[in-house]
């Protein structure tokens, strides 16, 4: 039985630029801005003060009335995330996210709490107890 021989793949060739719509772009005309991130945040109000390693988790399911950042939120939120990472899976900036989230708090959608901290080392009697449990066995 012989091997399969390799195939040379084609030379890559650049893409062709997407073509315009009509009445869009053009020589002599701006293309369109991207969408600006104060328009995802909302209005300025109250704002919470949160940490990359706050958790927030979702109290209700999304309505029709969410918007769509809120609703992907909600859906993402169904168990506790940081807002590191909902920055990462929204691929937006922690400063949007966290005025995002602030909105969503007070509007009562998500509950927040600090994460867990634990001890860095434990009780030296409870290390000594269990070193002489293990001893009597």
């Amino acid at each position: 039985m012989t091997p399969p021989q390799r195939r040379r793949r084609a030379a890559l060739r650049p893409l062709p630029p997407p073509p315009e719509a009509p009445g869009e772009g053009g020589e002599g005309k701006e293309k369109k801005a991207p969408e600006r991130l104060y328009t995802i945040s909302g209005p300025d109000g109250e704002r919470v003060p949160l940490d990359l390693v706050t958790l927030v988790v979702a109290r209700t399911q999304p309505h029709s009335s969410t918007g769509p950042e809120q609703t992907v939120v909600l859906r993402m939120c169904a168990n506790p995330l940081s807002l590191a990472e909902v920055s990462a899976y929204l691929a937006l900036p922690f400063s949007v996210v966290s005025v995002l989230i602030s909105d969503m708090l007070a509007a009562g959608l998500l509950d927040s709490r600090a994460p867990v901290v634990r001890q860095k080392l434990p009780d030296r009697s409870l290390l000594e107890a269990v070193m002489h449990g293990l001893q009597r066995l």
